[in-house]
């Protein structure tokens, strides 16, 4: 697809991955919705952006929320050829605790909830429309780019909840990617190693150093604009499709 003209939709694109994606679409030409949580940053990096962005407040698990936030944009910005799905949490807790506490169940519950089944849901629900767009000289109605994660593959000391989600949104890839073939719509994840996000944040200088250290090479976290440079890759390269792209820096995740 070309995205100078197109309409995107950024979920979690108030910060992260999603914000520096929906920055560099609306460098490249891009109409785009940055939709995240009313507390989020997403007015004001909306207002950073400029009159390419609007902001849409809503929760990704709220079927009537996010059907809200897509039918706005559409109104406002013209059809949506591109779902960029950035929203995620991360936790981190073992199965059974040093005390011998099990894993908080509700925590594993709203894990999947946001990461794997609101994933879904924004798809399911974006896909409806994007079948009813005139398609490309190629015949393509729209593409969907996914975020997993290495923990899907690599799932460390604590990750089960992490790296059940991500698993799941790599597990779905290829089925969905089927699924709306028949429509001119391709889908595709990225799975990210460590990057210098929110989610990161909260760890202390000398883990992040470390972390930084152990990836083969470059030996440095990833940069959120080298995301979006292939999350963009995705958008403009017609042949992939049902593709799962490690973005890690040869990095394999150890145990802990």
């Amino acid at each position: 697809m070309q995205i100078e003209g197109s309409t995107a939709f950024v979920t979690g694109g108030a910060s992260g991955l999603g914000e520096a994606t929906a920055r560099l679409l609306a460098e490249r030409g891009a109409r785009v919705t940055l939709f995240d949580l009313p507390d989020s940053r997403g007015a004001e990096v909306t207002r950073a952006i400029g009159a390419a962005a609007r902001f849409a407040p809503g929760d990704v698990r709220d079927e009537t929320q996010v059907s809200a936030a897509l039918a706005d944009c559409a109104a406002v910005q013209g059809a949506i050829r591109a779902l960029i799905n950035c929203a995620g949490i991360g936790t981190a807790h073992r199965t059974v605790d040093k005390e011998g506490t099990p894993f908080p169940l509700d925590t594993f519950r709203r894990t999947i909830e946001v990461n794997l089944i609101g994933t879904f849901n924004v798809i399911r629900l974006a896909a409806a429309r994007m079948i009813g767009n005139p398609p490309d000289a190629e015949g393509e109605r729209g593409v969907v780019v996914n975020t997993a994660s290495i923990a899907a593959f690599d799932g460390m000391i604590g990750q089960a909840a992490y790296a059940a989600s991500k698993g799941g949104v790599v597990g779905m890839t290829l089925p969905i990617a089927r699924d709306l073939a028949q429509h001119g719509i391709r889908v595709c994840a990225i799975a990210p190693g460590p990057f210098r996000t929110p989610l990161l944040e909260g760890l202390a200088a000398p883990a992040l150093e470390a972390l930084a250290a152990s990836i083969p090479f470059p030996p440095r976290l990833g940069r959120p604009a080298e995301f979006a440079a292939l999350a963009c890759q995705i958008l403009e390269n017609a042949m992939l499709n049902a593709a799962v792209i490690r973005l890690d820096g040869a990095l394999r995740m150890g145990p802990r």
